[in-house]
């Protein structure tokens, strides 16, 4: 595929990938629909990070709108030089890549670690984190693959309703996204050095 179309492509589907991303993440932070929980800040810590809107959102958009851009302007001309702006789109490619990489291994930590949920661990209910700070060892053990026990989803946190399913589901959404934001800014890099080595190919 000539280095222009390809660009014309990855653009549009980077753009589409860094609203989704942001989408996300800003719906973890309202579990259950309410807004209360981040007014009083009891929202997982790597969903107040916020890395979909700034890693695999803003930063990737941003590239995204240069990539686009390059691709339309060199769309309608062949000539080289209309297309100077490729070494800049390689630039903000690599600062997507880092950026959807950030994304992703936040994301993974906060799947791992288990939402900020209020628990009842002795008699009297606290907030914390319950998958990763249970002092009953023999249920630390079970809490350890608790992605794998839908069973404790509903039985451990009391409040935010349904906060285990919401984080699971938010932050595997920003994992998946994440991996593909990464593998299409890794192929506009190459694509990048193939325009800048080779030309457009553009009306060839």
């Amino acid at each position: 595929m000539c280095v222009g179309k390809c660009t014309r492509i990855l653009g549009p589907c980077l753009i589409a990938l860094g609203v989704l991303s942001i989408a996300a993440n800003v719906l973890l932070l309202f579990p259950s629909w309410t807004w209360s929980y981040v007014k009083e800040g009891r929202i997982t810590k790597q969903a107040m990070q916020v890395p979909g809107v700034w890693g695999g959102g803003i930063i990737v958009l941003l590239a995204a709108t240069e990539i686009m851009a390059v691709g339309w302007r060199c769309g309608r001309s062949s000539d080289y030089g209309t297309c100077r702006n490729m070494f800049l789109s390689i630039v903000l490619s690599g600062l997507a890549l880092l950026g959807s990489t950030a994304c992703f291994i936040l994301s993974g930590v906060g799947l791992t670690n288990g939402p900020l949920c209020l628990y009842n661990q002795t008699e009297v209910p606290k907030w914390d984190y319950p998958f990763v700070n249970m002092e009953n060892q023999a249920f630390h053990t079970r809490a350890q693959n608790y992605l794998y026990d839908p069973s404790l989803w509903n039985s451990v946190c009391i409040e935010p309703p349904n906060i285990v399913a919401w984080n699971i589901y938010f932050f595997s959404i920003l994992l998946v996204i994440s991996v593909v934001e990464m593998v299409l800014a890794s192929l506009q890099i190459i694509n990048g050095f193939f325009g800048c080595l080779c030309g457009l190919c553009e009306g060839k």
